[in-house]
């Protein structure tokens, strides 16, 4: 099937759009266990929060008590015993490493700053119904669904829907493609039955007046 038969007049491969690399690959299954694991740990991690009550906070913190708990009696006894202290990486964040979050995070701030003056100015009306759109629909979701279960169900999408679309791409490019044309041509006798009528209708009007 040529380039002109594909969504977009698209060329590259959908392995190409997604970045390529090791997330193209996961979202696409070509590393199927890795993909199925990450499934598996957030399916485990939503039924954990949905069942037992947790708040994400009050899991972190058991979490992190138990390690701290863990490692801290590790290495007492450690120390009584004369055996090895537990190992531990290298716990140091360098001074550029800090330096390039600052700028990325400045520079993205600044970046909502200003598209947020415009909007607030009314300079940007384009862009304050695309941002009053988005909010809009968030509020409609958040509305039916809570923040974990959207999370869980969102990355269930982005590793299925990716893999579906590659594998029946021919298929799918093709009738959308072909509902995309029979849209156009049901517009076109539309635009020429109703709206040129009523544009006509609406000249004459302005001539009786």
């Amino acid at each position: 099937m040529g380039s002109s038969n594909r969504l977009f007049n698209r060329q590259r491969t959908v392995h190409e759009i997604l970045g390529g690399g090791l997330v193209a690959d996961v979202m696409l299954w070509r590393r199927g266990n890795l993909t199925m694991g990450i499934l598996l740990v957030t399916l485990a991690a939503w039924v954990v929060f949905e069942k037992s009550g947790y708040t994400l906070l009050s899991l972190v913190s058991n979490v992190l008590l138990l390690l701290i708990g863990i490692l801290f009696l590790w290495a007492k006894s450690a120390a009584i015993l004369n055996r090895p202290a537990p190992p531990l990486p290298e716990l140091y964040l360098s001074e550029e490493t800090v330096n390039e979050m600052g700028a990325f995070i400045r520079a993205h701030v600044n970046d909502i700053l200003s598209a947020s003056k415009d909007i607030a100015l009314g300079k940007d009306a384009r862009l304050f119904f695309k941002v009053a759109g988005h909010l809009l629909l968030i509020s409609l979701v958040g509305g039916l669904t809570d923040f974990l279960t959207l999370g869980y169900t969102s990355l269930v999408v982005v590793l299925t829907v990716p893999a579906l679309y590659e594998r029946y791409e021919d298929y799918i490019d093709s009738y959308t493609i072909f509902g995309y044309r029979k849209m156009q041509q049901l517009y076109v006798k539309f635009d020429s039955k109703f709206v040129n009528r009523f544009r006509k209708w609406i000249l004459e009007k302005q001539k009786l007046s």
